[in-house]
């Protein structure tokens, strides 16, 4: 059972002694005020605020030890306040309050953890607190001793607020009894978990260690003094307490030990030992005056006469401690102003990497439409060759203009790729590759040498080999292939004509590559559009947005771009699987000087055979001259004889004009109808610009934007977390300038 508290209410100042104020002067009030409001922002969530943490052996004294500091009436039940973490935060308010929270532990699961945050109760005076504090021993489920599925103790925190106008602003925190030896009520795990627990508030270099060890126990057999050297080797933060001397003998040499202690010559500490008397079993009824007096009268009899006052008893303990807090916390400020400084810019790095807040539907809607617009910026810059924006970067010269490394200079590219297309049809457009003939003009033949030789120099690699590939004929097999195509074309024409129809059969076959060429290039420039677009995604877009805006828009906007333009090559290739029909003046005038540089090499024959040598009588000189009727029938001679060859010789310099004058049609029908008008040019307008974005639908937005729940948590813990710094360095500049350096 607990032991019966006289009930005091809280408010009843008479009752405590009035020595709390020796805790702080004016400036201890100055500096503890600015600790208590830091932790008052939640702050000590974050950053390691200075505290008092008291700390020792099971049954030592520490709850004694806090009451009397404190000058709280805590509860003396053993099962109680020991069995978890009991943080008193003294504050001064104009009225007198006591609140009880629980602080979960960071390991129970986020239902528990919200259950426990429930967990809020208020007294009016201290007998009440005994019976709070089992609630909530029961709300952290730690069960009765002894009990089935009970638990010795828990790492969730009591938090326990005392408000009034006479309260120090002080934090103290009772820690549970470090366990020596388990038995049934407490297990080796329980042992273990107590021990990690003090040691990690003791840890904590801003907390002040207040070891209590008891005098009615062998020091060596206390395990709390060894664990305070281990985190405080030097002893700078830990102050010593002794607690229940009244239990040595008289005379002994225990007690002259436990003396010895008490002057620092056993275990020595920097902030030195403390000895205090407690309430006797006999005791327990005592006020706080009373328990005063008699530990005064205890300290002024026998060997307790040679240790100094201010070593022993409650009131010098306060002033003490009031010294201590205050150098303490002096030191330590700066530190926390540096550590809330660097986890604030820490914590602002990390909100900036998750991007911008789309918690709601708007939010994300207002984030695609920045996202898009920023796009179709960058799309319209690039469509049009203007490289300023740094995202364009600097040109890779080790790299193919093409390339992944280069792709995001997308004009060139397009530009790159429309230039090897047009040599690709050049050199791989016509189907037979045709030797120069009699009327070819010296550029024609020097062209038709240099594409033969750049055909014999095709790489073989594997994109060239799907490609096709010419075959070379000279001009005789050329008008052999044309007079069997001219055979099986006939129709009603006369000897030496060509039915017209032969043209369109001619320029059909020898045209046949080009939709392969077409096609390949076509898918050449599709695949640099989405290399391209996927870079200005995921340069805009934050990365988990990357799938979804392709698989929702990207990809299917390429996809309709692809169909579309292959859709309009068809029509362009249907255009030219039509008779053949022209109206620009370079056919006829190619055809025109083709025959005559054709007659004017067969005059050129004619004449030279028709040529005679002459000797003037009684001259040396000969002088030649033409005979006109061996020219005559020289030219005579030139003439095709041979329907069929002569029909076949038109025909091909008919079609090759032709396919010339086509050819440079088609190439360019590609560029601007095909992959301008349907690959290139739409792209700032079609691909997630703001219109696009504007006309999603609310589900289509949150199925791109909407946070994960991840980030949305992580978000939120962030958000918390600035706005906690934030206030915190608030705070500290509103109050730090009323202190003295």
């Amino acid at each position: 059972m607990v032991t019966p508290i006289t009930p005091i209410p809280i408010d009843a100042d008479a009752v405590t002694t009035g020595s709390l104020k020796a805790l702080q002067g004016e400036e201890q009030c100055k500096v503890m005020d600015l600790v208590d409001k830091l932790r008052r922002t939640g702050l000590n969530s974050i950053i390691n605020l200075p505290q008092l943490v008291v700390c020792g052996d099971q049954s030592s004294g520490k709850s004694s030890v806090l009451e009397a500091i404190t000058e709280i009436p805590f509860p003396r039940h053993e099962n109680l306040c020991t069995r978890f973490a009991t943080q008193i935060s003294l504050r001064r308010s104009p009225s007198s309050t006591v609140s009880i929270k629980i602080t979960p532990d960071k390991n129970r699961t986020k239902d528990e953890q919200a259950k426990l945050r429930q967990f809020s109760k208020s007294i009016k005076d201290f007998s009440e607190l005994p019976n709070i504090i089992e609630s909530a021993t029961e709300a952290m489920g730690i069960g009765k001793v002894g009990e089935a599925n009970s638990r010795a103790f828990s790492r969730d925190v009591l938090s326990i607020d005392i408000c009034g106008p006479d309260r120090p602003q002080l934090t103290l925190v009772d820690l549970p009894g470090l366990i020596h030896a388990t038995n049934k009520a407490q297990s080796e795990a329980d042992k273990a978990l107590i021990l990690d627990l003090v040691k990690e508030y003791m840890k904590n270099r801003r907390s002040i260690i207040l070891a209590v060890v008891s005098a009615k126990n062998d020091l060596a057999n206390q395990i709390i003094t060894s664990y305070a050297r281990q985190v405080d080797e030097k002893g700078k933060r830990t102050l010593g307490i002794i607690t229940k001397p009244d239990y040595l003998r008289e005379g002994t040499s225990n007690e002259l030990n436990w003396i010895e202690v008490a002057q620092n010559k056993n275990i020595y500490l920097e902030l030195g030992w403390h000895m205090l008397k407690n309430r006797a079993d006999d005791e327990m009824g005592f006020t706080f005056q009373q328990r005063n007096e008699a530990e005064e009268l205890f300290f002024s009899k026998g060997r307790y006469l040679d240790l100094p006052r201010e070593c022993v008893g409650i009131d010098a303990l306060r002033g003490r401690l009031s010294r201590v807090l205050f150098t303490h916390l002096k030191k330590e400020l700066p530190a926390v102003k540096e550590e809330m400084d660097k986890k604030l810019v820490d914590t602002l790095e990390e909100i900036d990497k998750l991007g911008e807040k789309r918690s709601t539907r708007h939010e994300q809607r207002m984030m695609l439409i920045n996202i898009s617009t920023r796009i179709s910026d960058l799309l319209k810059s690039a469509t049009k060759g203007f490289y300023e924006n740094p995202f364009f970067g600097l040109v890779n010269m080790n790299a193919s203009v093409d390339s992944i490394e280069n792709i995001r200079r997308f004009r060139a590219v397009i530009q790159y790729l429309n230039a090897q297309f047009a040599e690709n049809m050049r050199l791989r457009g016509q189907k037979h590759m045709i030797g120069h003939g009699p009327g070819d003009a010296p550029v024609d033949v020097a062209e038709s040498q240099d594409t033969e030789a750049a055909l014999a120099r095709l790489s073989d690699d594997t994109h060239s080999l799907m490609l096709p590939k010419p075959k070379v004929l000279t001009r005789a097999q050329a008008v052999a292939w044309v007079q069997k195509v001219m055979i099986r074309s006939r129709g009603n024409e006369l000897p030496g004509n060509f039915n017209p129809h032969l043209i369109s059969q001619l320029f059909w076959e020898q045209s046949e590559p080009w939709k392969a060429i077409a096609v390949d290039h076509i898918n050449n420039v599709d695949r640099a559009c989405k290399a391209f677009i996927y870079a200005v995604v995921k340069h805009v877009a934050p990365q988990e947005f990357h799938d979804r805006l392709a698989a929702l828009s990207v990809d299917t906007t390429l996809s309709k771009t692809l169909r579309d333009s292959k859709e309009e090559l068809n029509k362009i290739i249907a255009d030219k699987s039509r008779h053949p029909m022209t109206y620009n003046h370079y056919f006829t005038t190619n055809l025109q000087k083709q025959r005559k540089r054709k007659h004017e090499k067969v005059t050129e024959a004619a004449t030279k055979l028709a040529t005679i040598s002459l000797r003037a009588e009684g001259r040396m000189l000969t002088q030649d001259v033409v005979d006109p009727t061996k020219l005559r029938e020289a030219m005579a001679e030139s003439i095709e004889q041979n329907m069929e060859n002569f029909s076949a010789e038109e025909a091909l310099d008919n079609m090759r004009a032709y396919y010339k004058d086509e050819m440079k049609y088609f190439i360019n029908c590609v560029v601007k109808q095909v992959v301008e008008r349907h690959l290139v040019e739409p792209l700032p307008d079609i691909i997630l610009s703001p219109v696009v974005v504007t006309g999603f639908t609310d589900t289509e937005v949150e199925y791109i934007a909407a946070e994960p729940p991840e980030t949305t948590q992580q978000r939120n813990y962030l958000e918390s977390r600035r706005a906690l710094l934030e206030d915190g360095m608030n705070t500290f500049r509103q109050t730090i300038g009323g202190l003295k350096r």
